[in-house]
């Protein structure tokens, strides 16, 4: 998730960045080059909270369904994983017991 070199913002400052872009009618990349920030980051925060009050286009999933999905996806990923431990389980115990 990023290495050493990777910044982190604070919710607060997205949410300023965000609002200075809604409020100042600039483009995102003229607001971003202000704060001395990545176009890119700005671009994807903005999009977010564009989805998020159901602003963006049709189909862009909201900050809550990307958090569940991403729930989903790791729950699918374990239970995965729990059905091969146990096919080869029994799968040793299938030949254990023809001994």
């Amino acid at each position: 998730m990023g290495n050493k070199y990777t910044k982190r913002y604070t919710e607060e400052f997205k949410r300023d960045a965000i609002a200075l872009v809604d409020s100042s009618g600039k483009t995102v990349t003229a607001v971003a080059r202000e704060l001395g920030i990545s176009s890119e980051s700005l671009r994807g925060w903005y999009r977010r909270a564009k989805a998020d009050r159901g602003e963006d286009a049709p189909g862009e999933l909201t900050s809550a369904e990307r958090e569940e999905l991403r729930r989903l996806r790791k729950e699918n990923r374990e239970q995965q994983q729990t059905i091969e431990v146990l096919k080869k389980a029994t799968a040793f115990f299938v030949k254990e017991s023809d001994r």
